[in-house]
C-alpha cells in the first residue's frame, strides 16, 4: 500500500482504520510504563478497546480468557520473550495480527519472527503514525485474505 500524505486522504484513511478498530480486541504487552500508558492513551481517545499488561506470562493468561484480534508485543520482557511468546501462541492464534515492536532488531530477531508468523516489526523508538501505518496495513491484508478465502468457498 502506498501511503499519501495528503491530510485528506490521511484523515479518511484514519476515520476508516478506527472505524475498524473499534470493533477489534487489541492485547499489548510491554514492561515500559510509558509505551503501555501511552499507547493505552491514544487507542482509548480513539475509542478502541486496548488491554495493556507487563509480562508474556499476563498475556497468555488473557489469551486463555478471551480472544484479540491484534497482539502487540515488546521483544525483551521480564520472563519470557516476545518471540517465545508468540512462537507458543501461533497455532491457536494463527488468524491475528502479531507485531513486534523492539530496539534490538537483529537479523536473527528479524528472521526468527518472520518463521513464526510474526507480520511486522516496529523498531523502538516509534510514533503512533508507525503504529497506525502498521495496523492500515495488516488490516487491509487480512481483509483482502478473508475476502479471497470467502470467495474461494
Amino acid at each position: 500500500m502506498v501511503i499519501s500524505y495528503h491530510p485528506h486522504y490521511l484523515k479518511a484513511s484514519n476515520m476508516d482504520l478506527f472505524s475498524k478498530l473499534k470493533k477489534m480486541k487489541i492485547l499489548l504487552i510491554d514492561d515500559d510504563e510509558w509505551i503501555r500508558d501511552s499507547l493505552s492513551l491514544f487507542f482509548e481517545s480513539k475509542g478502541c478497546h486496548l488491554l495493556a499488561l507487563v509480562t508474556a506470562e499476563e498475556g497468555m493468561g488473557a489469551l486463555k480468557r478471551e480472544d484479540y484480534d491484534i497482539i502487540i508485543s515488546d521483544y525483551r520482557l521480564p520472563g519470557m520473550d516476545g518471540l517465545k511468546f508468540f512462537n507458543r501462541i501461533t497455532k491457536s492464534h494463527h488468524d491475528t495480527i502479531k507485531i513486534l515492536i523492539t530496539a534490538f532488531g537483529s537479523e536473527e530477531v528479524i528472521s526468527e519472527a518472520k518463521r513464526i508468523g510474526i507480520e511486522d516489526i516496529i523498531e523502538k523508538p516509534f510514533t503512533t503514525m508507525n503504529i497506525e501505518e502498521s495496523l492500515s496495513q495488516l488490516i487491509e491484508k487480512h481483509d483482502k485474505g478473508n475476502q479471497q478465502l470467502y470467495l474461494e468457498n
